[in-house]
């Protein structure tokens, strides 16, 4: 069991995690995985190659890494055989360690991964006919106390580092034989449609397309280990993944949305799920801190905002809470009040043990759908994947069953209620 204690949370409404540096490993070893190109080059300066030789090795390795997914320094070719005992004496470069790997009978893959101090994390994949999409985690647990959301009732341990955010990337990859030009063993695995001619992996068999910041915790609290990591993905030299193709999620830190366009540049989803300050204070509880207006106007300031590059909204259906006529023609007064690029997506709610709400029904979604959709507003309902092995949407939580901070704020707001 871990000794690393729980991340020191300032309240309910105003979580603010400190920054982390990463364990340094027992073997005195240092792991690549999460670094750039500049910080490999000072660190083969430091282990004592000069300065060319270093630089001449830190873009090989990179390489090598992020662009060809390869585990061992073996597995350079390019790099002398002399030179890659040196390299695995020093350095390793590492992966999240799957604990369980669950696919699901849509096709939805979830795993259960571990971090070098033991501590679980979850990260989901979910295939359509036209895309691949990763769901990738940023923190262990989370401190929003979102009241539908499965994965806010843990306690937030602490947030992942670039390492373990792109890790989940490549490990991924790994899972789906997604690395270009992958060793014959792997390519045996992978079947006749995956390989090419050449005997080579085959592009247009591509399934890992898309990535969203949607998994465990909230990005923007975790905001420059998740920059780093997304950077190391969009590098055209290294996971190569266009930032048109990942989207980060926040339930509304205000401060940190103009950051996230400029130093980011990624396309914006935004958690709303209720168009009153009442109901989305309770559902929502940043709410409290950062109001439907401020955070309405932030999505209007958003770089790169526009018809092509829209602002996501989701929206969890929940039955008599905040599905009515009256809130999605709400929802259509504010999206063209603050004239904002907008589409939503309607999430028909997820039920996990102890959830105090239900699923609205099936007619309740259409026609809130269909108001949204007469507004010139695109409002497609998702649907479910994964369910039966918690990797919907709002369900991911990990095995640990501690009673967290975030159960303990919803018991005395719940005591408190009943005592009137």
């Amino acid at each position: 069991m871990s000794t690393t204690p729980a991340m020191p949370i300032p309240g309910l409404i105003d979580p603010v995690p400190t920054p982390r540096e990463v364990t340094p490993r027992a073997d005195g070893k240092v792991d690549l995985v999460g670094l750039p190109r500049a910080a490999i080059t000072r660190l083969f300066e430091a282990a004592g190659l000069d300065a060319k030789a270093a630089k001449l090795r830190a873009k090989q390795v990179f390489h090598w890494i992020y662009h060809r997914g390869v585990t061992s320094f073996d597995g350079m070719t390019d790099i002398a055989k002399t030179m890659r005992p040196w390299l695995a004496d020093r350095f390793v470069i590492g992966r999240p360690e799957v604990v369980v790997a669950q696919h699901s009978s849509d096709g939805t893959r979830k795993w259960l991964l571990k971090t070098a101090d033991d501590h679980e994390f979850e990260m989901v994949f979910i295939p359509d006919a036209d895309r691949g999409t990763l769901c990738v985690s940023s923190q262990v647990g989370c401190t929003l106390n979102c009241r539908f959301c499965h994965t806010g009732t843990m306690r937030l341990v602490r947030n992942l580092t670039p390492g373990e955010i792109v890790g989940q990337v490549m490990l991924a990859r790994d899972a789906l034989g997604e690395w270009p030009r992958a060793g014959q063993a792997d390519l045996a695995a992978l079947g006749d449609d995956m390989v090419d001619e050449d005997g080579g992996y085959s592009a247009d068999g591509r399934l890992l397309t898309n990535i969203v910041m949607m998994g465990m915790g909230e990005p923007l609290y975790n905001f420059d280990h998740v920059r780093d990591a997304l950077k190391l993905v969009m590098d055209g030299d290294g996971l190569a993944l266009s930032k048109r193709r990942i989207t980060l999620s926040t339930s509304g830190v205000v401060p940190l949305m103009a950051r996230c366009g400029e130093e980011i540049g990624v396309n914006l989803a935004v958690s709303l799920h209720a168009v009153s300050k009442e109901v989305r204070d309770e559902i929502v509880p940043i709410n409290r801190k950062y109001g439907l207006d401020e955070l309405l106007g932030a999505c209007a300031a958003y770089p790169g905002a526009s018809n092509a590059r829209r602002i996501t909204f989701e929206y969890v259906m929940l039955a008599g809470k905040n599905d009515s006529d009256e809130d999605a023609r709400e929802l259509v007064r504010l999206i063209k009040q603050y004239k904002l690029p907008a589409k939503v997506n309607l999430i028909p709610f997820n039920p996990w043990p102890g959830a105090p709400y239900e699923c609205s029904s099936p007619e309740r979604i259409r026609a809130f759908s269909e108001i949204v959709f007469q507004a010139g507003i695109s409002a497609p309902v998702r649907t479910p994947r994964g369910r039966d092995i918690d990797a919907a949407c709002g369900q991911l939580k990990t095995s640990a069953q501690k009673l967290s901070r975030a159960e303990l704020d919803r018991l005395a707001e719940e005591k408190q209620a009943a005592l009137g």
